[in-house]
């Protein structure tokens, strides 16, 4: 089972021949993703360790008629005409590694994106894993291994940290999401909570919040109004951070008396979500919920 990729993912990499599209796009296939083409303007007709490059995502489409997911890493700059070139040829799962993509930009993508009935992950996200199967993005897919918790995750490094704690204490993931760290993205965490809620692989839920905006008091109100029927463990990033400052991420934010992480650790506890205090935390509750 699992969500959003699994081995029918055949990946198409926007901005292949840079430095960190040949990089990843080569760790990808290591891990035995099905990455069958790539997009450079100008550079069609290259190819990147054996996988062909094309100067259009339409024409890429027109010779891969398999592609289904786009991983998005240009410059800033490029990111909202690369994702509307995807949605034009028809893909529908957009991940979007970029960041510094302007909030206006990610609007209005994600916006057109719904209207094309497509999946956006991101902007500055590390992706989406399925241990086993398939990654798409720049996680590190040794410290996974196939199990039963998902995780949906608004920061790159903790979702590591905690999938790592997950795996040493011998349980796995069905599939790991980083929605991403900025103010406006697209899959959110109730949308990645609703497809766990329906996949018989995953047994239970960790969702890694932080400072900023208000995602989290969101699906704490959908974990309390759903009366969810899956476990759900938390940790929330940033219970020091001062106000007004920013945290690493463009939304990682106290702004204003809104985002502050006391408000966020009381929401997800009273919709009966256990709130971890440190990243091991969350592993060891896992173990009694799970096991």
């Amino acid at each position: 089972m699992a969500i959003l990729v699994d081995d029918n993912t055949h990946v198409l990499v926007q901005g292949i021949t840079g430095r960190q599209g040949m990089f990843h796009t080569r760790a990808m296939l290591r891990y035995g993703t099905k990455v069958v083409a790539g997009v450079t303007p100008g550079k069609g007709g290259q190819s990147v360790e054996g996988v062909p490059v094309y100067d259009s995502v339409e024409e890429a489409v027109s010779q891969h008629s398999e592609i289904n997911t786009s991983l998005v890493m240009v410059p800033a700059a490029y990111a909202s005409d690369a994702v509307f070139e995807s949605l034009e040829a028809g893909i529908k799962l957009v991940v979007v590694i970029t960041e510094h993509v302007p909030v206006h930009d990610a609007m209005r993508f994600i916006k057109y994106a719904a209207y094309k009935n497509a999946y956006i992950v991101g902007p500055n996200c590390p992706g989406v894993i399925t241990p086993g199967s398939s990654k798409v993005g720049i996680m590190p897919g040794h410290i996974f291994r196939r199990g039963e918790v998902g995780i949906v995750s608004r920061s790159g490094t903790l979702t590591y940290e905690i999938a790592y704690a997950i795996t040493l204490n011998g349980l796995g993931q069905s599939t790991c999401v980083g929605i991403g760290g900025d103010p406006v993205v697209g899959l959110n965490f109730i949308d990645v909570l609703e497809m766990f809620r329906r996949d018989a692989e995953t047994k239970a839920v960790v969702l890694i919040g932080e400072i900023g905006g208000d995602l989290e008091e969101r699906a704490a109100e959908y974990i309390k109004s759903t009366n969810y029927p899956k476990p759900v463990v938390g940790y929330i990033a940033g219970r020091t951070a001062p106000p007004e400052k920013r945290m690493g991420h463009a939304g990682a934010i106290i702004s204003l008396g809104a985002g502050d992480p006391l408000s966020k650790v009381k929401a997800l506890s009273d919709a009966g979500v256990h709130v971890a205090s440190t990243p091991s935390e969350v592993a060891a509750k896992l173990v009694e919920l799970v096991k």
